[in-house]
């Protein structure tokens, strides 16, 4: 068997440094040693747990009370959480950045190669405060959490083993700290491929500590000198380093204080090669599966999938720089040497609006929730829609599309909130089901829906008529404001249109406010422009939101001239009544005529009494004349 495993590491190698393109001489120089006896047999993460346990000591030692046991196994189940491995990473930077409270100022995240079979492995370096012998044994242990306050992002105590386990087999952890006036270092190995390879049928997890204060490492006893000496001896075989010296060494980039992670043993995909791409990106990690279904795309659906919102699923330097809601003022995510440039999408938004929501929570403190909608600036060109949700900073559903698939209206459509009403999952990918995260879902679709309406027009679509006629009832006719400026009526309020640089006259508003029952209406950027004057003729210098305001402008005046048409045709409507009721009298005035003129009685009264004859019958005064002259 050792034999076969021994086989089964150098294709391993081969394939890595194939298929990454690896220069094999800028390794670091391979030691003789059993590296084979160090791995797993198999080294795809969803298969590693599919092993049969063995029988199990349940028999406690004399004095020892019964209590329940972890079995190895449970590491793999539990790591299996984390159906994505960046999310296993974001747990850890995190850990990091919780630190910021105890002074951190950065976390590098790299790739190292072990010296032992020159694999890679993944390392993270913080300058928190590192971890004292008690905080290094909460720390792997299961459920054990130091973080009580409530700006803290990791709270179950769990996080730690479920990421380390799932991007790797093996992790070990350096850490130095300094409590009451006592400097200490740590080091803890939790080793899934040692505790598969022994035997063992509970969770195993050797650690020493030195004593620092006195400027030499001075080993801290806890037990007898000989469980000290057989913790350093098991970390020594099962780890990437072989000696006393080359553990103590891994101190020496942390300083004074700070955490050192280094995860080894790396898990592979089906096809036998790692998860992780180091090699694709100098200055980015890759997931290699989401890589290789990018490339084969079409490159019109390429350029679509070059949006932050598609590059997050496969760059961890992409997914790094949304993960914290908010810049940080002194500290830095460096990957792979360079920092992370944090992006804060809702500086990013055209005709951004923010809405304000007030959930319906048990807590005695009533939420207030600001979202911040708008469209991506590739809009209409790229559909990229959905909601950013963060808690606590922490960014746990990127692009969340609240409504169906093939849903035309909301494209382009994105929003930013944060939501510490809701509880994460244990993974932080996703919310837990509740009445409050199904309030949520719709009132988020109701907000997309109402910018839509009141937007859609400034990139391209047409306006949606019935705002427009609510729009329409809200605002009158343009006024004459008291400095002689244009002005106009909306919801009781005077606007001022003053000529701005340009010479348009734009109105001066603040922000849409949404509450939990209806928007405020205000017209939209453009509407109340002045649409008596004449539309100039657009030229290819003009703006994009000049000829936006003229396209608003245009929409504007055909919903006018549509009513007067309406007004006008109703008009003559009424005219062609008139004329016909006339046509009418005129043919009774001429029947009547010709009666008076075959009764040669008539002709002998005079005038005067003829008018009044007339006027008896219906006659007008225009026909007096007429009448004289026939007699």
């Amino acid at each position: 068997m050792s034999k076969f495993v021994e086989n089964q590491t150098n294709v391993l190698d081969i394939l890595d440094s194939d298929d990454e393109g690896d220069d094999r001489s800028s390794r670091p120089q391979v030691q003789n040693h059993a590296a084979d006896d160090r791995r797993l047999e198999n080294r795809s993460f969803w298969k590693a747990g599919a092993f049969d346990i063995g029988p199990t000591k349940w028999n406690p030692s004399q004095g020892e009370l019964e209590h329940a046991r972890v079995h190895p196994k449970f590491l793999h189940s539990n790591a299996t959480s984390h159906k994505w491995a960046f999310g296993a990473i974001a747990e850890l930077l995190d850990n990091a950045v919780d630190e910021v409270n105890n002074g951190a100022t950065f976390v590098k995240v790299d790739r190292v190669y072990s010296k032992i079979d020159n694999s890679p492995s993944l390392l993270f370096l913080d300058d928190g405060g590192g971890m004292d012998p008690d905080g290094m044994r909460k720390c792997m242990s299961l459920g054990y959490s130091t973080k009580k306050t409530n700006n803290t992002i990791g709270q179950y105590g769990n996080g730690f083993k479920t990421s380390t386990m799932r991007l790797g087999a093996d992790v070990i952890v350096f850490s130095r700290a300094c409590r009451n006036g006592r400097a200490t270092q740590s080091v803890g190995l939790l080793s899934y491929t040692f505790l598969r390879k022994t035997g063992q049928d509970d969770v195993i997890v050797p650690m020493i500590d030195f004593d620092i204060s006195k400027h030499w490492s001075e080993p801290i006893l806890y037990g007898t000198q000989e469980d000290w000496s057989t913790n350093l001896k098991t970390i020594l075989e099962w780890s990437p380093f072989n000696s006393k010296d080359d553990l103590i060494q891994q101190f020496e980039d942390i300083g004074p204080h700070g955490t050192k992670i280094v995860i080894y043993n790396l898990w592979l995909n089906d096809e036998g090669v790692y998860e992780l791409n180091f090699n694709e990106d100098d200055e980015d990690i890759k997931l290699r599966d989401e890589t290789a279904h990018l490339s084969k795309l079409s490159r019109k659906a390429a350029d679509k999938q070059s949006h932050i919102s598609y590059r997050l699923l496969h760059s961890l330097r992409a997914y790094a720089s949304m993960l914290y809601l908010r810049k940080f003022k002194n500290f830095k995510i460096i990957l792979r040497g360079k920092p992370v440039e944090q992006y804060i999408i809702a500086d990013d938004l055209k005709y951004p609006e923010v809405a304000i929501y007030k959930p319906q929570v048990s807590s005695a403190k009533q939420a207030v929730v600001e979202t911040t909608l708008g469209f991506i600036k590739e809009a209409p060109a790229i559909g990229v829609t959905g909601f950013n949700v963060y808690h606590k900073n922490r960014l746990i559903r990127p692009f969340w599309k609240v409504t169906g698939e093939g849903h035309s209206k909301g494209y382009g459509i994105v929003g930013v909130l944060e939501a510490n009403f809701i509880e994460p999952a244990h993974d932080k990918q996703d919310f837990e089901r509740s009445s409050v995260f199904s309030r949520l879902e719709t009132k988020l679709k109701q907000m997309q829906m109402e910018y839509w309406r009141q937007h859609c027009h400034l990139i391209g679509h047409q306006p949606d008529p019935g705002y427009l006629r609510q729009l329409q009832k809200t605002s009158s006719v343009p006024l004459q404001t008291q400095d002689g400026s244009l002005g106009q009526t909306v919801l009781g309020r005077a606007v001022n249109l003053s000529p701005d640089l340009n010479g348009s006259q734009m109105g001066v508003h603040g922000r849409t406010i949404y509450n939990n029952d209806m928007p405020t209406i205000r017209p939209p950027p453009g509407f109340q422009t002045g649409l008596d004057r004449e539309v100039a003729c657009a030229d290819n210098s003009k703006a994009i939101d000049e000829i936006c305001d003229e396209n608003i402008q245009l929409f504007m005046r055909c919903e006018q001239y549509m009513q007067k048409e309406t007004e006008l045709k109703t008009k003559v409507d009424n005219l062609e009544k008139q004329v016909a009721d006339t046509k009418r009298k005129c043919a009774e005035l001429s029947l009547r005529l010709e009666f008076l003129r075959s009764q040669k009685r008539f002709f002998q009264l005079d005038d005067k009494t003829l008018v009044v004859f007339c006027r008896l019958y219906g006659i007008g005064d225009g026909f007096d004349l007429r009448l004289r002259e026939a007699g």
